[in-house]
């Protein structure tokens, strides 16, 4: 029964801080508003889920939220950096094909939005048989060096997460 009445823990917890984040004022009535948009959207959803994914380490994905936040807080410097002290003629653009292990639809999503979330990278387009995904970097110097670390720093994490 529980199931039924709450079927996505998850996305109920999301859901009700992000009405909270949205509307920027904490009131009893608020926080009530954002638990029923919480419950609701999750039941009313529920039959679009026949194969939701599950999180396997739940840890992990505190620990992959903080790095993404790191690494976009760092990227940002790195971006402004390049903007403000190179030169048109300096700056080295390219599309990397990064190959994927992942096979679970959500976990390339997230891949997908981390990579684009990053200042200086932004994920294109995935490949039809869902095994690689081009990625555009506005300034690169090793393009084999920024493939392992977005295969070492998010895909094998995400592996991890999703089970």
């Amino acid at each position: 029964m529980q199931s039924r009445l709450l079927p996505h823990p998850l996305l109920t917890l999301t859901l009700t801080l992000a009405w909270l984040l949205l509307i920027n004022k904490f009131t009893l009535g608020n926080l009530v508003l954002g638990l029923a948009i919480g419950f609701i959207v999750p039941v009313m959803t529920a039959n679009y889920w026949p194969d939701r994914p599950r999180l396997r380490n739940p840890l992990m994905a505190a620990e992959y939220a903080a790095i993404v936040l790191w690494d976009i807080v760092v990227a940002n410097i790195v971006v402004a950096a390049i903007i403000l002290f190179k030169r048109n003629a300096d700056i080295r653009s390219a599309w990397i094909c990064v190959p994927l292990d992942l096979t679970s639809p959500e976990a390339i999503t997230v891949l997908a939005g981390t990579i684009t979330m990053t200042p200086g990278t932004v994920s294109a387009m995935l490949a039809s048989d869902g095994r690689s995904i081009l990625v555009h970097c506005l300034h690169i110097d090793d393009p084999d060096g920024i493939r392992d670390q977005i295969k070492a720093r998010y895909e094998n994490r995400l592996k991890e997460i999703f089970a």
